[in-house]
C-alpha cells in the first residue's frame, strides 16, 4: 500500500468519526453528554487502559493547555515517557494525542477505529469518547511512564474523568459553556471540582472569593491535600526576548528560579507557568515517578513548543506585516490576550475575526479595541457565527471592518493592506486558529 492509498484510509477513517457520531467541535450542545456511563462502558471494552499508566488531570476554563504541555515537556525531559492528551485540535486530529511530542501515528487511528467499530452498535460512543477511548488504549499499549490529560469540557462528566490520577490541577474558573456548567462561578467550579479524587492532591491555578470555598469544601469531602498555586511559587515576569520569555521564580520567600526562559509569550503565561511547576513540585515531593531537577527544567521550558508539538497559542506565524494569532475565545481569555496584545508596538492593528453561533458573544466582543481595523469570516465548521451576524454585534461595539467569505480571504485582505509597522492578530476562535497555522 503506497502513502497516497493510507492517507485516503487515514481519511475515510476521520470522516466516520466526524460525521457518524457528534463532535463538539463541530456541531455544539447537542454532542454533550450528562453522564460517564457511556465512558465508562466503552472503556471496559478496551479492557480499562486507563488503569495502565499513572496520570495528571487537568481542568479550568482557560489554561489548561498551555499548563497541560509545561507539564509535559518537563517531565518528558526528565527522560520520561509522556502521553499527553488535548484538545481541540486545529489541522489534524491526531494533535490531540501525543508521546513524547509526536502524533499517534495514522495507522493506530485507522486500526483502532476497525478493531472497535462493532462497539458502536450496543453503546454509540460520541466523538469525544473515541478520542478518550483511543488516547488511553495508545498510552496503555506504548506503556508510558505518565501521560498528561487534559479535560474537554467541565470535569466531572467530561469522558476524561475515568482516570485516578496521580495529581489533580485546576487552572482557574471564568464563565464559558454555562449552558452545561452552571452561570454562576461557583456552580462552574464546581463543575471543575469533579476530577478531585479520593486522597489524591489538587493544585488550584487561581481562585476568588466565590471558588475557593467550593474547592476546599471538595477537597475536604474527598480527603484530598489541597495546594493553590500562587501561595506555593510567586512567578514575575521580566521581559521578552525574541520570541521567549524572562521569568523569576520566587519558592519559601527566596530566589528559587532566576531569569527562567520559556518558550511561550504573553505575561498571561504567569499564571499557567506558575500552576504547571507548583503541581511538578508537588508530584516531585509527594510521589516516586521523578525528582525535579533544574538543568532538565530549564531545558525543557526553552524548547517547550518544538518538544511537544505546541501549537495556536500566541503563535508567530510571519513577519512583514507581523502576522500573530491566538485561540482565546471566552471572557477571561481574551481579557488576558487584549491586555498583552496592548503592550505589543505596532503602527496600525489589523484583527481577522471569527466566532462560534452557539454563544452570547457579546461580553466577549466589548472588550475587543476600537480603534483596529476588523476583517471578519465565519470559522469553516457548522457552528460557526454567520459573517453578516457577526459584523452587526462587533458594529453595537463600535467594531468596524469587512465582511470575507473564508478565513483565508480576511487574512489575505489584512496582508494587502498592512504596512511593514502594523501587526495582524488573527483569533476570536480556535476554529479560526485551526485555518492560519
Amino acid at each position: 500500500m503506497d502513502n497516497r492509498e493510507k492517507e485516503q484510509i487515514y481519511q475515510q477513517t476521520l470522516d466516520y468519526l466526524f460525521k457518524q457520531l457528534p463532535m463538539f467541535q463541530r456541531v455544539g450542545p447537542k454532542a454533550f453528554r450528562k453522564d460517564l456511563k457511556n465512558m465508562t462502558a466503552f472503556a471496559a471494552i478496551l479492557g480499562n487502559p486507563e488503569k495502565k499508566f499513572p496520570s495528571v488531570h487537568i481542568a479550568g476554563t482557560n489554561g489548561k493547555g498551555s499548563t497541560a504541555h509545561l507539564m509535559a515537556g518537563v517531565l518528558q525531559a526528565h527522560g520520561l515517557k509522556t502521553g499527553l492528551y488535548t484538545s481541540p485540535h486545529y489541522r489534524d486530529f491526531r494533535e490531540r494525542i501525543k508521546i513524547n511530542g509526536q502524533l499517534i501515528p495514522q495507522e493506530v487511528v485507522v486500526d483502532f477505529v476497525n478493531d472497535y467499530k462493532s462497539v458502536v452498535s450496543a453503546i454509540r460512543p460520541s466523538f469525544f469518547e473515541w478520542s478518550v477511548g483511543l488516547a488511553f488504549h495508545y498510552f496503555a499499549v506504548e506503556e508510558v511512564d505518565v501521560a498528561v490529560i487534559e479535560t474537554g469540557l467541565g470535569g466531572r462528566l467530561d469522558s476524561t474523568n475515568i482516570i485516578d490520577p496521580m495529581i489533580s490541577v485546576i487552572t482557574n474558573i471564568s464563565f464559558d459553556h454555562m449552558e452545561f456548567l452552571g452561570d454562576t462561578l461557583p456552580k462552574i467550579a464546581s463543575e471543575k471540582a469533579g476530577i478531585i479524587k479520593k486522597g489524591v492532591p489538587v493544585v488550584i491555578g487561581e481562585w476568588n472569593q466565590e471558588t475557593r470555598p467550593v474547592f476546599e469544601q471538595t477537597a475536604r469531602k474527598q480527603e484530598a491535600p489541597l495546594y493553590y498555586a500562587p501561595d506555593f511559587l510567586q512567578t514575575t515576569f521580566l521581559k521578552e526576548s525574541g520570541r521567549k520569555s524572562i521569568y523569576q521564580i520566587v519558592k519559601d520567600k527566596q530566589v528559587y528560579l532566576k531569569d527562567l526562559e520559556v518558550d511561550l509569550q504573553g505575561n498571561f503565561q504567569v499564571k499557567n507557568l506558575t500552576c504547571a511547576l507548583s503541581s511538578l513540585l508537588v508530584l516531585s515531593d509527594n510521589l516516586d515517578i521523578f525528582s525535579l531537577k533544574e538543568e532538565k527544567l530549564r531545558n525543557a521550558l526553552l524548547n517547550l513548543r518544538q518538544a511537544t508539538h505546541f501549537i495556536g497559542r500566541w503563535q508567530w506565524l510571519e513577519e512583514n506585516p507581523r502576522v500573530l494569532c491566538d485561540s482565546a475565545h471566552n471572557e477571561g481569555g481574551v481579557k488576558e490576550m487584549i491586555a498583552h496584545l496592548d503592550t505589543l508596538t505596532y503602527k496600525h492593528l489589523h484583527i481577522v475575526l471569527g466566532m462560534v453561533g452557539d454563544k452570547d458573544m457579546r461580553k466577549v466582543l466589548s472588550l475587543f479595541p476600537r480603534e483596529a481595523r476588523y476583517y471578519f469570516a465565519r470559522p469553516s465548521i457548522p457552528r460557526g457565527m454567520a459573517v453578516e451576524v457577526l459584523q452587526e454585534m462587533a458594529a453595537g461595539f463600535g467594531l468596524t471592518g469587512t465582511a470575507f467569505g473564508s478565513v483565508a480571504d480576511a487574512l489575505q485582505a489584512a496582508k494587502n493592506e498592512a504596512g511593514a509597522d502594523d501587526l495582524i492578530f488573527v483569533g476570536g476562535s480556535t476554529f479560526v486558529v485551526a485555518e492560519v497555522v
